[in-house]
């Protein structure tokens, strides 16, 4: 087949989108396929099978504070779009944004079969403008979302059931949807790492994301500070964002010994594995590849019970939630565990059992099936 991946965000593998379009780009690619990639990654223009287009721009203020979270948005400009399209037989859309809601337009009027991911909560959104608390307005980006571009395309690729159950909820419809991992890298395993030297002494707490606000690092911060090992503790926030000045100046206030820093895709799997327990904190997580990682590396995964978050339902049992957004809540569950350290590797069994329900390469066959089976349909249709 000749597909077309449609990414609104693409650039460096920094964020749980790109990292799942390159996944889908790379497999479809070793199986043969001719893949095209609709972006705005600049540093991809010139290269073979790449159609690039200029970023959105919003004003010196806001692409400057887009910039910081470390993502560009992409211009629709429509004869990059119409040349990307020629000769393709299904056409992939990333995001339900500008770029990929005219690709998916102008495809539809060819008649090519369209699928589209759901990469996006309403309250990834609404959060940067502090009103995500708002039941109502997160609704309206659903609905809004849903007739831009989920109404018209053929499939919908839901990476758990959890964004599923809430994107249909909030539209009041059922849609053609497949349920399907984005999956973990059979790279990501469990072996034996050693810790650094400087913090062979620590009970090391690692968590993994962006530094912003619906992934609640602050919470793991203040859980720590109410430990009763505090000062036995390192943590070690492994990514980058707009929130790195306030982690930081609290982690000293508190007097937290915090590791900040961005790790490449291979540096974040050792250091998980030299970690003695994953902590997931995140208010809003559609699915949570970086918790899904830590699993498939068996480690003692701790996870929030928000009601927004899809990684409360891969804990194995209650004693690895805590209340979200509750560091006295965190920091029980963390001396609960501390105290009872022969827990620590029996629960990382129990993950990693687990675990060979998210392998990559079955998820992806997956996405490669529903491609297939929604140009087979669309072509029954045409007859």
């Amino acid at each position: 087949m000749k597909v077309l991946i449609v990414c609104d965000v693409l650039g460096e593998e920094n964020n749980g989108t790109t990292v799942a379009a390159m996944n889908l780009i790379r497999f479809l690619k070793s199986r043969g396929h001719d893949v095209r990639v609709l972006c705005a990654d600049d540093n991809r223009r010139g290269e073979k099978g790449y159609y690039v287009v200029d970023n959105l721009h919003f004003g010196k203020l806001i692409d400057r504070y887009v910039a910081k979270v470390g993502v560009s948005l992409a211009k629709p400009v429509r004869d990059v779009i119409e040349s990307a399209l020629d000769g393709v037989d299904a056409v992939h859309v990333m995001l339900p944004f500008a770029l990929g809601v005219a690709a998916a337009k102008y495809a539809k009027e060819r008649g090519l079969p369209v699928t589209a991911g759901f990469h996006c909560q309403a309250e990834n959104i609404t959060s940067y403008i502090k009103v995500n608390k708002s039941k109502l307005i997160n609704r309206l980006v659903y609905k809004v979302i849903y007739h831009k571009l989920y109404k018209h395309v053929d499939a919908i690729h839901y990476p758990t059931e959890f964004i599923k159950r809430t994107f249909e909820q909030n539209i009041g419809k059922t849609t053609c949807g497949y349920v399907i991992s984005n999956g973990v890298n059979k790279r990501v395993y469990k072996r034996a790492v050693e810790k650094p030297t400087e913090l062979k002494d620590r009970f090391i707490i690692t968590t993994t994301g962006r530094y912003a606000r619906e992934k609640s690092q602050d919470t793991l911060i203040k859980a720590v500070a109410k430990s009763k090992y505090k000062d036995k503790i390192a943590v070690i926030l492994a990514g980058q964002g707009v929130k790195e000045k306030y982690y930081r100046k609290l982690a000293e206030k508190l007097g937290v010994f915090t590791e900040f820093k961005f790790f490449d895709r291979d540096e974040i799997v050792d250091v998980i594995n030299y970690s003695d327990m994953y902590v997931h904190p995140a208010e809003m997580e559609l699915e949570g590849i970086a918790c899904l990682e830590a699993i498939a590396c068996g480690k003692l995964v701790i996870v929030s019970d928000s009601k927004l978050s899809a990684t409360k339902e891969f804990a194995v049992d209650d004693k690895c939630v805590f209340k979200n957004r509750d560091p006295k809540d965190l920091a029980r569950v963390i001396d609960y565990f501390m105290s009872n350290k022969e827990l620590i590797d029996e629960y990382g069994e129990k993950y990693l059992k687990s675990a060979h329900v998210y392998d990559q390469e079955a998820c992806m066959e997956k996405m490669e099936e529903m491609i297939k089976e929604v140009c087979s349909r669309v072509q029954k249709k045409k007859g």
